[in-house]
């Protein structure tokens, strides 16, 4: 089965979702970070925590990073952060305090230049968040939208040392209605890093579909504070 990796979305040291990256629809998970990060360790098919630090991609600049550093110490499985990460300074800081990996989601979309050196002093440990509206790019927490597609970042990507691409359609984040099949199996085939998905995975069903397209791993959001979805994998 492909991977799977909880998300962890902070804002004031407590575990959140938003829907469609809204701020106003912030909703408090039942477990805290803390307890999040032992009870998905439970699951051999959780190979990685994905901790996002929501103000930080608002402000562009790490809002939480002396309580992000305490999860580090906590998690037994590899953690990738993101939000806020724009400069070499911020990459080397979560290293140095543990993280296995970074997001970088703005920054790299906006300055490739910079992107590609930061990959190759990092090579395999740098993810590049690649969040959209349809097929258009979102940044500064999912707040504009330009002109650039995600074919584009793809086309532009494929020669650097990524560990892979985070995809997520922001039209179903948080909706718990199924991640979009159909641009996904296209980032899949035009990629040459792994394709991750994020956004709307509900079920095993979901997952299932998403390996099937050769997705390499699947983020799991408001499911992953369910029962249910848990009960699936056993």
């Amino acid at each position: 089965m492909i991977e799977i990796w909880p998300a962890i979305d902070l804002i004031d040291n407590k575990s959140v979702r938003l829907t469609e990256g809204d701020y106003g629809t912030k909703e408090e998970m039942r477990r805290t970070p803390q307890e999040a990060i032992a009870f998905y360790a439970q699951y051999e098919q959780v190979k990685r925590i994905h901790i996002v630090d929501l103000m930080g991609a608002l402000n562009q600049k790490p809002e939480e990073t002396p309580f992000i550093e305490q999860l580090l110490q906590q998690s037994a499985l590899p953690v990738e952060i993101g939000g806020g990460i724009r400069s070499e300074e911020t990459i080397k800081h979560y290293f140095e305090k543990g993280a296995s990996y970074v997001i970088v989601g703005t920054k790299g979309l906006q300055d490739l230049p910079w992107l590609a050196e930061m990959t190759a002093k990092y090579p395999g440990k740098i993810y590049l968040g690649l969040d959209a509206k349809g097929e258009l790019v979102a940044v500064n927490g999912w707040t504009e939208t330009g002109r650039q597609t995600i074919y584009d970042v793809v086309e532009a990507t494929n020669p650097m040392a990524l560990g892979g691409i985070i995809y997520t359609d922001i039209s179903k984040d948080g909706k718990m209605a199924g991640p979009n099949f159909e641009l996904t199996g296209k980032l899949v085939e035009l990629s040459t890093h792994p394709i991750t998905a994020s956004g709307g995975v509900r079920n095993i069903e979901d997952i299932k579909k998403l390996e099937a397209l050769g997705v390499a791993a699947a983020i799991v959001g408001k499911a992953a504070n369910t029962d249910a979805f848990w009960e699936g994998l056993a």
